[in-house]
């Protein structure tokens, strides 16, 4: 049975909402902070600029917000069985994200992922700055840690398999040895290897041809 370094995007792929939409909420901005990650997903916008953009409407709120987002964030069908799978046939299961490591920290622990990557979100004083620390995780850093990964742990780029929905993901499919668009933007869909139109994730078990229990 092959083994497979399983790589997945977070928002609208691994689980169905977009984070920073759940976050603008809070201070009431969801709707302008909906057409930027709609631009940014589509290729409209650069992502880092449209990113940047966003989280500067959320500076003010409070680092607890965290805490009472994870139980309304919805993990995709299928996510947990596949993650499950491909560990049973002694892969292992990534995720690179966009967001935010305060949410997908926890969340990687839920799922039992076994590494994660995502933007930090500057704090002071228990509030958010506004700002994020460190390196942006943009579609140049997603493609560029799908092959860190696959070096670090012995796998060839022809085991790998990349799971994302929209422009900033583009990168990382390219560079993965197969590459799945769930539920993609149509700037996505010529890169795909595979692609997912439905609410699960729970086919690609067969596809990969991984026992599923």
């Amino acid at each position: 049975m092959k083994k497979y370094l399983l790589v997945l995007d977070v928002d609208s792929t691994m689980i169905e909402q977009e984070v920073i939409e759940l976050l603008a909420e809070k201070v009431g901005l969801r709707d302008q902070v909906k057409i930027l990650t709609d631009q940014a997903m589509a290729g409209e916008i650069d992502f880092r600029e449209a990113l940047l953009k966003r989280v500067g409407l959320l500076e003010g709120l409070s680092a607890q917000v965290f805490e009472e987002l994870l139980p309304e964030i919805r993990v995709t069908d299928g996510v947990p069985e596949l993650v499950s799978a491909v560990h049973k046939s002694g892969g292992i299961v990534g995720a690179i994200s966009g967001g935010f490591a305060q949410v997908l920290g926890p969340l990687a622990d839920k799922l039992r992922l076994d590494f994660f990557k995502a933007n930090n979100l500057e704090v002071e004083d228990g509030v958010i700055t506004g700002g994020i620390i460190g390196d942006i995780v943009d579609a140049e850093v997603k493609a560029r840690t799908l092959l860190d990964w696959a070096g670090e742990f012995g796998f060839d780029v022809s085991s790998t398999v990349a799971v994302g929905d929209g422009a900033n993901d583009i990168q990382m499919l390219k560079a993965s040895g197969f590459a799945v668009a769930f539920r993609p933007k149509d700037v996505l869909r010529e890169y795909a290897d595979l692609i997912i139109e439905g609410d699960s994730l729970e086919p690609l078990i067969s596809v990969l041809e991984l026992r599923s229990s």
